[in-house]
């Protein structure tokens, strides 16, 4: 976790402070109080990269792999070319459904010139209305074949279009584990591309971070939308800021989690997708109570401070702390910011001694 210079400049001045001062009086002995401040502190957590784009482009259509126009890796343009899968079968299969309908838009014609006749017979009462109506039936019917009979041709059509694969968006081709020749049924996986331009982290907060995150702003707009930062996983900060987005709607019961999005530039195409590594999430700390970590003892694992009372007189304090710095911790709950504490001689020290307190600041520790 990183921390502000003031926060390490408080650090250096309590780790150079020496905890062997002489003193004449055993009894005396040095007491400070908490420094509150308001600061920004920086928490980790773990991120999943996913591309802006990452589909999967599957067959459409039963065939031999003809041709392949890209390479693993390589960029494509949207609309260009990847894959010609066998296209005999279904131009073949065009061509039938086109005759069918020539064949089907004839009789339709012929069966219109018929009924028109029929009308003007039935007009001069040469044939029965039945008569007239049947012809009208007739075309009524050829109709709907004409319309189901294009309606085959356009599939067959769109059929034959699917044995040219083309990239959907500007991108990268992943793998392709089908080669040229190879047999593929429809839905078979010929690739996948992914449009890394930008990238999106997503990681994981806490009901309690959440809250802490969501009300606390550095202005007067409250927002998800900050900037933050990326660790990668080799450890070094990445080059760019990222800008929180999003969050889901609601909360895991499994885990009382809920999930932020942050968006990342990726303009070197350095991210990739399904990659990990860590969002650095900046936390305003509103009077943040701070202690120099020698104050403190531990006792199965729970800290401890000595509060020095009014009669000077200590008592042994329970505190909670879920952020430590070097040198420091900060002070979630069991200390009030105008309460004193022991500094030196924790060890030694227990509670209900009285002692002759010497206060100094925390501007004042090296004087």
């Amino acid at each position: 976790m990183k921390n502000l210079s003031s926060l390490l400049g408080v650090a250096f001045v309590l780790a150079s402070c020496s905890s062997n001062e002489k003193t004449d009086d055993r009894e005396k002995y040095r007491v400070v109080s908490p420094l509150v401040i308001d600061t920004v502190y920086n928490d980790e957590f773990v991120a999943s990269i996913h591309a802006l784009q990452n589909v999967e482009i599957r067959a459409r259509v039963k065939g031999f792999i003809e041709t392949i126009f890209v390479d693993e890796g390589k960029s494509v343009k949207k609309g260009q070319t990847l894959f010609l899968i066998s296209s005999k079968d279904y131009e073949q299969r065009l061509l039938k459904a086109r005759a069918i309908t020539k064949s089907a838009a004839a009789e339709l014609k012929a069966a219109e010139i018929e009924l028109e006749n029929s009308k003007k017979l039935l007009e001069k009462d040469i044939i029965a209305k039945p008569e007239y109506d049947f012809a009208a039936a007739k075309v009524e019917a050829l109709h709907a074949k004409v319309d189901e009979v294009k309606s085959d041709e356009e599939r067959a059509n769109i059929s034959l279009s699917f044995t040219e694969v083309k990239a959907p968006f500007d991108g990268i081709i992943n793998r392709i584990p089908n080669k040229t020749g190879s047999l593929i049924e429809e839905g078979d996986l010929l690739t996948t591309i992914s449009n890394s331009s930008n990238v999106y982290a997503y990681f994981h907060v806490s009901e309690k971070e959440y809250l802490d995150y969501a009300t606390s702003s550095p202005t007067e707009k409250k927002s998800l939308e900050r900037e933050v930062s990326l660790i990668l996983a080799n450890g070094d900060e990445y080059a760019h800021q990222g800008i929180i987005e999003t969050s889901e709607s609601e909360f895991d019961q499994t885990t009382g989690n809920i999930a932020f999005r942050a968006k990342f530039p990726n303009p070197e195409g350095l991210l990739k997708h399904g990659s990990n590594g860590k969002v650095v999430l900046d936390r305003i700390l509103k009077k943040a109570i701070l202690i120099p970590q020698k104050s403190t003892f531990e006792i199965q694992d729970k800290l401890y401070v000595y509060v020095v009372k009014p009669d000077s007189t200590l008592e042994q304090r329970n505190i909670v702390s879920n952020i430590r710095l070097p040198h420091i911790f900060i002070v979630e709950s069991g200390l009030k910011a105008n309460e004193t504490i022991l500094f030196e001689g924790v060890q030694s020290a227990k509670e209900g001694d009285k002692i002759i307190p010497a206060r100094i600041l925390f501007n004042q520790i090296n004087d």
